[in-house]
Order: C-alpha cells, then structure tokens, then sequence
C-alpha cells in the first residue's frame, strides 16, 4: 500500500508541476466586484513589478462565469499612446494568466510582446484561481454546479466572450491569437463548433495545442483512461470536482510532499518515478531564480471534468464533445456517440508549435491536424528535448518560440498595412508594431512532412488529464 501510495503522490507532483504556470511571488489587490473576492492577483503584480502598465478587466459570460484579464496595452517607456494590433494569450491547464510574465521582463513571452508594439491581453479560464467567481453560484457551497464544466465550454462560452470583449474595448476587428496546451484546445473548439469566429483572428499560434489524441504516447494512461467515466462519477459523488482550491493561508502543496523534490532518487526502483521526481528538482533549463524550488507547488486550479474530458478522448482516440453516455447523448446530440469535432472548418492562418518531446501530444498527431485544417503549418521546435511546459517556462523558449512568432506576426501585419497602402495611399497606417523588419518565414521552419513510421514509446510525464484519478485515489485512501 505504501508503494502505490507513493507513486500515487509522485503523479500528483509530476504532473501538476509540468502542466501548470508557476506563479510569481509579489502579489496584489483584485478590484472589487460583484461574486469577485479580494484574493492576491499574482498576475497583475508582477506586471507592474516587471514595469510594464497593467488594466485589470473583467468579462461575465452568457452562463454567469467572471472572467479576469489582464491587458499589458504597450511596452516599457512607450507613453505615445498609440494601441499596436491586439495579441490575446490563453494559458494551458491548470495554469493562469501568469504563464506568459513569469519569466521576467527579458523572457517572458507577453512581456516580449508588448515590447514589441502588440497590445497584449491574458485570458484566464472559468474555474482557475482569478476567475472562480459567477453572477450567481458560490464556487464553495455551490461547488456541484459551479466546476459541472469541461473545456469545451471554456471554448464555447468564456472565448467567445473575452475575445468580443477585447474587440470592442480596442475597436479592432481582428487580433492574434497564442495558446498553450488547453489554450490550443480551445481555440480548436471555439473556431469548429463557432465557424463564424474564423473571421476575428488575424492568426494563431498553438503552442502544444492538445486536439487529436490517436497517438496518445502513454501506453499505460491509456488503458487506465478506459476507467474515466467510473472514476469521474465517484468523484462527483465523493464532492471531489475541483484540483487544488484557493487557500487564503497556503498555496502550495502538503510539507510531506516537498521532500520528494530535493533528493536524488534510486532510478533502479522505477524509470518513470525517478525521471518525474529528478525532472521535477528543477535542474534542467529553467532558472532556480526563475521558479523557486517552493513554488513549485503553487496552481491555479481547474475542474476535474476538465481532466475527465481529455481522459474520455484519450480513451476514444478521437477529438470530439463531453461524453454524457448513450441515453443523454442522444438527448442532447440526437447521436449514440458525442460529435467530433470538425476541425476542417478552421481556416485561421495558423502555426502548430511542437516538439519531439512532448509525452503529452505526439508529433503524428499533429501532423494529421495540419493536413485537416486548411491554411495551417506544423512547426517542430529546434531542440529535441523541448517539452510540453517549456514554452512557458524555460529560458530558451524565447530563442526557440517567442522570437518566431514576433517576425512571423511582424511579418502579417507589415503585409496588411502594405496592401492597405496600396488600396488608399492617403490612408494613415499603424505606426510599426517591431524596432527590426520582420524576416519572412522560411520554408525549413515549417515541418509539414510524412509522420516518421516508428512506435509511440512509454511517457515519463504523468498526463495532467489524469491527475483528478492520482488526487482521488489519495482521497479515497486518505478515507479508508
């Protein structure tokens, strides 16, 4: 029992600490608001630590949900006043708005952005630790109805309603679009589900946008995703259906957790055990200032029908809708099965970021989303170790990711003001969004070859998707 307890734990650290945007330290005051509470916005207090302006807003979608986003409108020392082409970023799993400024000014990918002339938004999804609030559910006592939601409906109500709303804020028609992870997810359902939505995006980037799940790369996590219904609904009925609720005394995981991150461990007792604790030391690319070893623990919480609905398209191989069995499928589908998504209807100009090493997305994958998706490109990330939270974590992400997506947005932009030069030469164009001329996209850049014929392998990265299954055996064990 003591084995399985431990491995059980060492899932829990491994996966939480890959999937999710480590928060900074400074913290400051959430604005007062209606079903808001007044807890430390970490977001917002690093921007202004970092000496970038920062706007504090807040969107209810048609559903009741309070979203926050965060705006960082120009770079450092710009007191112009001009507004560049707006750029919405949306975090990955169990991450917040913080993903994309926790690197520091020099690093980070939105800080970068902004200095580059963009007007910058961070989006936070319903449910995580800036957005747990509603016009009319308390997140605590009303817990059952307040996280009953997947990403599908991130993707169908809170994008929708945060883009409109950054639209209408800027009197933009379009904007750029980045997301992480379940960022990617999202936009995949958003622009399928909601066609007409294609035409608000200049471009996307998905940075590991998780949507196809064929070639799923864990062997073991899929078969143990064949149980995400039975343990989804004793989860529900245990009143376990969200990870990691906000603390106002601690934000980090239990003391007996701790140890497991600072010590060398025997990699003869077990390969994925000992990558996913060494891995977790924090000695790879990232900073030791960066991503304190004490922070590692800190979330921004999400609902375990999140997890439950990738473990459900794991299971089924296929990308598509909440499955709600086959009685209420066909109540609320007219079909036996949920409905896939059909991602052929995005026509986005978009770029699919990936890596070889990423245990939570394979290459393959993705490749079969590009042939699907017209208008979309596949580009493989440079180093082969690059994995699936280290676009938002790791020092060389701005070498490897951050600096493609300047030029290449660059690129578009000094397009469109050039074609509208020449449709009105009087016309006034925006003032130019880079300090260098956007170097085009060159054709080596972007992978859009056969998959390579060769076996997924075994994972070491304990899929974030599952981790409600990790929490809730521990729950279950913790009650025996």
């Amino acid at each position: 029992m003591t084995a399985l307890l431990m491995r059980w734990c060492v899932a829990i650290v491994l996966n939480l600490g890959l999937l999710s945007a480590l928060p900074p330290r400074e913290r400051s005051q959430v604005p007062s608001l209606p079903g808001v509470s007044n807890r430390v916005d970490q977001t917002a207090s690093h921007i202004v630590a970092a000496g970038f302006p920062e706007e504090t807003h807040h969107v209810v979608t048609g559903d009741g949900y309070i979203l926050q986003l965060h705006r960082i409108p120009h770079g450092r020392g710009d007191a112009s006043g001009v507004r560049g082409t707006p750029v919405f970023m949306m975090h990955g799993l169990m991450a917040t708005s913080t993903a994309y400024v926790q690197q520091g000014p020099e690093l980070s990918m939105g800080f970068n952005l902004a200095d580059a002339g963009y007007d910058v938004w961070l989006g936070n999804a319903r449910g995580n630790r800036n957005s747990r609030a509603h016009a009319t559910l308390d997140p605590d006592q009303d817990k059952l109805d307040f996280f009953d939601f997947s990403w599908d409906d991130i993707g169908q109500r809170d994008l929708p309603a945060m883009i409109d709303y950054v639209l209408t804020t800027t009197g933009h028609e379009k904007l750029h679009y980045i997301g992480h992870s379940q960022g990617g997810t999202v936009f995949l359902v958003l622009n399928s589900m909601m066609p007409q939505y294609n035409d608000k995006f200049y471009s996307a980037h998905l940075l590991a946008g998780v949507g196809y799940m064929t070639y799923f790369p864990d062997a073991n996590l899929g078969a143990l995703a064949q149980r995400t219904n039975t343990l989804y609904t004793l989860a529900r009925r245990l009143g376990f259906v969200e990870i990691f609720p906000p603390d106002s005394n601690s934000t980090s995981l239990p003391d007996w957790l701790f140890p497991l991150t600072r010590v060398n461990v025997d990699c003869t007792l077990s390969g994925d055990i000992c990558d996913a604790i060494n891995l977790l030391r924090n000695d790879r690319q990232t900073k030791e200032d960066s991503v304190p070893t004490e922070q590692i623990g800190i979330f921004g919480g999400a609902a375990v029908k999140q997890y439950a609905h990738y473990g459900q398209n794991i299971a089924a191989k296929a990308f598509r809708r909440w499955d709600f069995g086959r009685r209420r499928n066909v109540a609320m589908y007219g079909t036996d099965d949920p409905p896939i998504y059909d991602i052929s209807l995005i026509t986005v100009n978009t770029t699919m970021h990936y890596t070889v090493a990423d245990n939570l997305l394979d290459e393959r994958d993705v490749l079969d989303m590009v042939q699907v998706m017209p208008n979309t490109r596949a580009r493989r990330v440079a180093r082969d170790t690059f994995q699936h939270v280290d676009f938002v974590v790791t020092d060389d992400a701005k070498e490897l990711v951050t600096d493609y997506i300047i030029e290449a947005i660059g690129l578009m932009e000094k397009e469109r003001d050039e074609a509208n030069t020449e449709e009105d030469p009087a016309s006034q164009t925006e003032a130019p969004v880079s300090q260098t001329e956007a170097p085009a996209l060159l054709p080596e850049e972007v992978i859009s070859i056969s998959p390579p014929d060769v076996p997924g392998s075994s994972s070491t990265l304990t899929l974030g998707v599952l981790s409600y299954v990790s929490i809730l055996v521990l729950y279950v064990l913790g009650r025996i």
